[in-house]
Parts: C-alpha cells; structure tokens; sequence
C-alpha cells in the first residue's frame, strides 16, 4: 500500500494514496479515507475540546484519522477500532507516530458495543448507522456522535429504503435535508427511550452528502419520557407548501390543511426537539479562533447560522414558494428584513442556501413575495 503524509487540524499520519481518476468514494485505496470529511471531523474536535469525555470510542475508524485527531488535539484518551485488520495495521503505526492516550482493537463494533461501556461512542459508518443503533444505545455512558451517509432513504429519494432501515416514512420535499437529519435522530431517540434513556442534542447539522448529531446521553426514565415527548410528525400538504408540527404522538392525528382544504401526509416519526446546544455553540464560536482548522471559514458561517435558527422543525426555500406562486424571487437580505420588521422572527438557514427559518405563516411570506414584486413591477 503507498502512503503520503497528511495534516488536518494539528494532526500529522500517514494515509493512502487514492487513485484522484476514480469515483470517491469509495476510491481505490485498500484503506479508507474521505478526504471530504474533514469539515466534519473539525467539528467534532471543536466540540470535544469543550465536552472532554472520559473516553472516545472511535468505532468504525478505516485510517483512524478521527480517533488520532481527538487524541492528540483535544487530549482525550481514546479507543479506535476497526475489524479490517489491515486498517488495524495503519492505526497503529499512526498512533505510534500520533502519541496520547490511544488504545487500537480489531473487531466488530456491535460486538464490541455488546460487551462494553464507553463515556463517548461515534459512528461514523460508509452508508446508514442504522444497524449499529441498538448496541451503541447502551453502551455509551454519556455521549453518542453518529454520521449517516446514506442521504437518499432518509430524504425520501429511496422510499422503501428509508422506512425500513429508519421505521419513518420520509418524503422528498424542498425540505428534505431536514427531514433526512430529523429521522435520523428520530430513530437514534427510539433506541435510546427502549432502554429506559433519553437524549438531549448538543450539535447536529446537514452537509452535503451526510447528516451528523452530536447528543447528549439521558441516564433516567424522566429522560425517556421527555424524548418521547420530542417524536412526532411533520404534516405536510400534497397539493400546496403547507405544513404543521405534531409533537408527542406516536399515532399521527388526521389533519386538513386550512388553505386548500386537503387531507395532509405525515412524515415521520421525527425527532421534533431542538437540534443544538445553543450555549455550547456559541462557546465553540469563541474557541474557534484558537484553533488549527483546515474548514475553519465554513465552520464558523455554519456555527452561527446553527446558533441562530429558531426551534421549528422545517424551513421554507423562497425560490420554491416565488415560482409556486409565479413571481421572482426577492434578494434574501431583504426579504429576511422585511419579514424581521413584520415581528416574524426570520433568518437564513445552513440546510440550504435559499432556505429560511421563520416564524411567519407561509401565506405571509407568500404576501410579502408578492408585494415585492408588485412594489417594483415585476412580471
């Protein structure tokens, strides 16, 4: 296998040469390594600078870049775990040259999860996290980080595929990259709540080709309870951009929609709660600047978009809604001011670049749209 050295963050190893001509990934490499995870593999670094677990349980680590970045930035001691044993091999030449507290094993991960506890467990598996569930919902003592790059189930692209592996019905909408997180954590919460423990999210977000949640484990029923409490359902509209929340429902209650008068779908269950710690994202803004990052421009922009979304659980594209209604699109600035003076609580949204979470009801964006154009003789 041919090797170069590679730095992200403050972190040097060793890791395969890819073949740049191929399809990536997977790419060609006996071991794997995405080099377009990196942004997210910053963000967990940031946050564990700030959460400083006990243990990090890397599980599925292919190069082990995340477990050694951890490691060696963040100073946690750290577990990093493969069950290619040729992967296993690079770890541990990476560890050697990483130093810290790093313990390497080669073995199944839900084996692995089975017969021991960990303060923090991350999944991070090429394609859905799904299987990996139920193990790692009871051996993480206090936290569990979970990547799904399985995009398309979860955004209701592939239909039958997302409701078996998630037991939730998605539906590909102008919204979908939040339905995709939201079922996502929705099913990490039902595992959670079987064994009698809750979640609390500490950073989650959606980017590009993955969905990644940062929670924050519940060691009590009270904590169950209060999860379940946080499932529910999107009721969205087949005919118009209409949609509501149902919170705390396992059975989703027949719903009309008030504009057009159909009988509206449920998407879901969802996780229906607030995606972020609003306390530790802004403190990771604050540290941000001290730190070695490679995405540090894009994580900051990504970081204060999370800080400022509102709790609702979907948000609207305004190009969508402009040709839904058969004007064009306002710039967004304005159109997020003009909504901000109407005293509906508007900003942009890191889902998507012409999304925006707002507290006004769609026919007020619609009216607002509309004026716009009317204001300046718009077609």
């Amino acid at each position: 296998m041919e090797y170069r050295m590679v730095t992200e963050g403050s972190t040097t190893f060793a890791a395969p040469v890819q073949d740049e001509n191929t399809q990536f990934p997977p790419g060609t490499a006996p071991v794997f390594y995405n080099t377009k995870m990196e942004f997210n593999r910053d963000m967990t670094v940031l946050l564990l600078s700030h959460l400083k677990p006990a243990e990090y349980l890397d599980s599925m680590a292919a190069t082990g870049v995340r477990g050694l970045r951890v490691a060696h930035e963040t100073g946690t001691p750290v577990i990093i775990n493969d069950r290619d044993s040729a992967a296993v091999a690079m770890i541990e030449e990476n560890a050697k040259l990483v130093g810290g507290d790093i313990s390497v094993t080669c073995d199944d991960a839900n084996r692995m999860m089975c017969g021991k506890y960990f303060d923090a467990i991350d999944l991070d598996p090429f394609g859905t996290p799904a299987p990996f569930f139920d193990a790692a919902s009871r051996a993480a003592r206090h936290y569990l980080f979970v990547t799904a790059t399985d995009t398309a189930p979860l955004c209701g692209a592939h239909l039958k595929a997302g409701i078996r592996r998630y037991f939730a019905t998605p539906k590909n909408t102008e919204y979908h990259a939040e339905v995709g997180l939201r079922m996502m954590m929705g099913a990490m919460a039902k595992e959670l709540v079987k064994y009698d423990r809750g979640m609390e999210p500490i950073l989650s977000f959606a980017r590009n080709h993955y969905f990644r949640s940062h929670v924050r484990i519940l060691n009590r029923v009270t904590g169950a309870d209060a999860t379940m409490g946080q499932i529910g359902f999107v009721m969205q509209c087949p005919k118009c951009l209409y949609r509501a929340e149902q919170k705390g429902s396992l059975l989703p209650k027949f719903h009309v929609c008030p504009y057009c008068g159909a009988e509206t779908e449920p998407i879901g269950p969802l996780w229906m709660g607030s995606l972020q710690d609003k306390e530790i994202v802004a403190s990771m803004i604050e540290t941000l600047p001290t730190m070695q990052f490679g995405t540090a421009k894009q994580m900051d922009k990504v970081l204060r978009l999370l800080l400022a979304e509102p709790d609702v659980c979907t948000f609207y594209d305004y190009h969508v809604i402009s040709r839904n209604i058969r004007v064009s699109p306002p710039p967004m600035d304005e159109m997020i001011a003009g909504l901000n003076e109407l005293g509906y609580y508007t900003v942009r949204t890191h889902f998507s670049v012409t999304g925006i979470k707002t507290s006004a009801p769609l026919p007020v964006i619609e009216e607002w749209i509309a004026a716009w154009n009317e204001k300046l003789g718009l077609p």
